[in-house]
């Protein structure tokens, strides 16, 4: 067997294995919707999701559908939404055992820490999201709202607002795991990365700005988080660092 050819059979059953991670991930996903499909609902889910807007609008209030089947495609969206949630853990872990093979023991200690890490605050960055920000950007929003205008939201507009919401929070949560991982791979310094604190802290306010609606309310609810987020990254990942060097690497 020549080289090229080895390479080829390698390249190939690398090929395999994230298919069969990427289809073991999607069963993960279809088995919490069909749990949550189950029990407690997509229309209960769906009533959850839509209280803190409830809650914002007057006594009685509820929301529209435009759409002839959007009553029933938005509570399965939602419920797809939360699926995915849920299996996050499960997803993290598909892509962990693809990589893990292929890393050292010493690299090994990390990416399993990193893997829950990430499931940990990305749903700790959704659940931020709902019970803390929604209420408050509702009411503030509700409060500016002209007595002449009826304000009734369209059921598919609410969840547009909801997904882009919730993952932008889950997604900027993930802060402290992009700045281990930037310095573990000695792409840049703790040092540096304290140096430029300042410019962090503009590019946190800048990226609120441009992901939650144009309100003091959520781009600080988002923003502060995120320069948290930054220090509590800059004091994990010289520990990261330091517990998964090689052995050769302490000498």
């Amino acid at each position: 067997m020549t080289e090229e050819t080895a390479g080829e059979e390698t390249f190939i059953s690398h090929l395999v294995e994230l298919r069969d991670r990427l289809i073991k991930a999607t069963y993960g996903i279809a088995l919490a919707c069909i749990v949550l499909l189950l029990w407690p609902g997509p229309a209960r889910i769906y009533d959850f999701l839509a209280a803190p807007m409830l809650a914002a609008l007057p006594a009685g209030s509820k929301m529209i559908a435009t759409g002839v089947v959007s009553p029933f495609l938005v509570p399965m969206k939602i419920t797809l939404l939360i699926a995915f949630i849920v299996a996050l853990p499960w997803v993290f872990y598909q892509v962990w055992a693809f990589v893990a093979p292929g890393l050292y023991a010493h690299e090994k200690r990390l990416v399993l820490p990193l893997v829950i890490s990430s499931s940990v605050l990305f749903i700790a960055g959704v659940a931020f999201c709902y019970f803390f920000v929604f209420g408050r950007v509702f009411h503030f929003i509700g409060n500016f709202s002209p007595n002449s205008i009826a304000v009734m939201p369209d059921i598919e507009n609410y969840l547009d607002f909801v997904m882009s919401m919730c993952l932008a929070f889950g997604a900027t949560f993930e802060v402290p795991v992009v700045v281990v991982i930037l310095v573990r791979m000695g792409i840049v310094s703790v040092e540096k990365l304290r140096s430029i604190r300042p410019y962090a802290i503009v590019g946190a306010f800048v990226i609120a700005a441009v992901v939650t609606p144009p309100d003091a309310v959520s781009q600080l609810a988002l923003a502060i988080p995120m320069c948290l987020l930054f220090e509590l990254g800059l004091i994990m990942a010289p520990i990261f660092v330091r517990v998964s060097q090689a052995p050769e690497e302490h000498a």
